[in-house]
């Protein structure tokens, strides 16, 4: 028998399986890291996880690989862009006055480094969407090249191009920042 007739084929669908419920907040860390790298502030990221998990839990799920993150990721990036779609339709209110008192974050030891993870996530939230998911993938929720390339439905290679010119980019706006 040849080969090729043993190995399943690329093209040839996994049998689908049942998303487990119950597995779901092993997740929640690396979502949390992906939405606060989207949305760009702490309190977005939170409402963008919650939603995405109710969207998830409304009804059964029934995905084709083992890859419950990758799913759920995409779901997470779904959400955000139908987010900011029904956002761009709605009357937009005023600006908060900027003389306004901002809240601590107590999770933060030093203020310093508050400013810094927040200029950080601005920066990671203004990048081109292929750069900031590559980017996203990789270094804030740790899937390596492959586990992003299959998340995002691309190649190993564009992973890696667009990953570097995302850690460019970033470097340069930061740098421009601090100078």
């Amino acid at each position: 028998m040849p080969a090729s007739a043993s190995a399943p084929s690329p093209t040839v669908p996994a049998e689908p399986r049942r998303l487990d419920p119950g597995s779901l907040g092993d997740h929640i860390d690396r979502l949390y890291r992906a939405a606060r790298a989207l949305c760009g502030s702490r309190e977005d990221a939170e409402d963008l996880v919650q939603e995405t998990y109710t969207r998830v839990l409304q009804k059964p799920r029934w995905v084709r690989s083992d890859d419950d993150l990758g799913y759920l990721l995409r779901v997470l990036r779904n959400t955000h862009y139908s987010r900011l779609r029904a956002a761009g339709r709605r009357v937009r209110p005023e600006a908060l006055p900027e003389d306004l008192d901002r809240v601590p974050d107590h999770a933060c030891p030093l203020p310093h480094e508050a400013l810094d993870a927040a200029a950080v996530y601005a920066h990671i939230a203004a990048l081109p969407d292929a750069f900031r998911e590559a980017l996203v993938a990789i270094d804030l929720v740790g899937l390596s090249y492959r586990e992003a390339a299959h998340a995002l439905r691309v190649r190993e290679a564009t992973i890696t191009t667009r990953l570097y010119r995302a850690r460019q980019r970033l470097a340069q706006a930061l740098a421009e920042q601090g100078g």
